[in-house]
């Protein structure tokens, strides 16, 4: 266990916001040591971007791109920071995020509690060289023009974020997952596109993993049709399957983790099948191994994150995800991650 990890113990010890703050404090403050350079196999390309690996960071960690300096030295291909709305809000009420360990699980109705947008632009205006940044965009639980929410962060960012993800499969604002059905989605989707300028980073979708095969084919078509560059697959639960042991299975809000894998991964599947190969997918949900990362991307993702399993294995863990999948990518011939995706559909 690496003394990164041994700090991701310690915080486990500790209320699960609490930990998280400081965990955010440690990343922005303690000269952490750069990952060792990644192995060329695993150099890839996702909607145009360069990334040195396919292991990704989920958003949730760091909300308002704050902490960038020491997410930048762990390793990962690529950073999602987030979710930001165009006004801070403090979210919900306390508690509001609950370790399920026991299931290696998180259950969070955190609310989008974040600084606003123009905190947010100016820490990525700082943001260290050399690190793809993405921009979760959300929007505030009182606005009656979602939509305009979405716009509006996407203007403001232009030029700050390699790329932007439309989160509207958050389960802990009100009426936000509306935007899933077409029409609002239509609607969504054709001012966002609208909004792009010159030199705008790709644009992403975030669905939720609650959802039928169909509705993910409709979603996939209305990406197409909208030109969005890569789906997300996908957000937290609200599921709660009866495997959950741990005290805390029956607080609301979103369920993410472990238990979070089947389901997420009939979503990818889904989606893989609906885009036959017109749109790149980025798998998340579940994921905690070389093993999990490899099946996802051989079920057809370009592209992994991760963010609970980081809690209960630690920063290292990204580390163990590049090497196993390297040499799983190895061993059954491929020479790039790109010959892998979508081999197991």
């Amino acid at each position: 266990m690496g003394l990164n990890d041994v700090g991701a113990f310690a915080l486990r010890q500790l209320d699960p916001e609490t930990a998280h703050g400081l965990a955010i404090t440690a990343l922005k403050t303690l000269p952490l040591p750069a990952a060792a350079p990644d192995d060329p196999i695993l150099r890839t390309t996702l909607a145009g971007l360069e990334l040195p690996n396919p292991v990704g960071l989920a958003a949730g960690l760091d909300k308002n791109a704050e902490a960038l300096a020491g997410l930048s030295r762990l390793g990962f291909g690529f950073v999602e920071c987030g979710s930001v709305t165009p006004l801070a809000q403090d979210g919900n009420p306390k508690p509001r995020l609950f370790r399920l360990s026991q299931d290696r699980a998180i259950i969070n109705r955190m609310g989008f509690n974040n600084a606003g947008l123009e905190a947010f632009a100016s820490h990525l205006a700082n943001r260290p060289a050399g690190c793809v940044v993405g921009a979760n965009l959300g929007a505030n639980k009182q606005t009656e023009d979602r939509a305009a929410d979405y716009v509006t962060g996407l203007r403001r960012l232009n030029g700050l974020a390699d790329y932007f993800t439309v989160n509207i499969s958050s389960p802990n604002t009100p009426g936000l997952r509306a935007l899933q059905g077409r029409a609002a989605l239509d609607d969504l989707l054709g001012r966002v596109n609208a909004a792009r300028q010159p030199g705008t980073g790709p644009v992403f979708l975030k669905i939720a993993p609650d959802l039928t095969a169909e509705e993910i084919g409709m979603i996939v078509e209305a990406a197409l049709a909208h030109r969005i560059d890569a789906l997300i697959m996908s957000n937290t639960t609200l599921d709660r399957p009866d495997s959950l042991r741990s005290p805390d299975r029956g607080e609301s809000g979103g369920l993410s983790g472990a238990p979070l894998k089947d389901r997420a991964f009939y979503a990818l599947r889904a989606a893989s099948e609906a885009g036959q190969g017109q749109i790149p997918l980025i798998a998340v949900g579940g994921i905690g191994s070389g093993e999990d990362a490899y099946a996802r991307i051989r079920a057809g993702a370009s592209a992994i994150q991760v963010y609970s399993a980081l809690i209960y294995e630690g920063p290292g863990l990204v580390g163990r995800i590049k090497r196993d999948l390297a040499r799983r990518l190895r061993a059954d011939g491929f020479s790039t991650v790109h010959q892998a995706i979508g081999t197991a559909r």
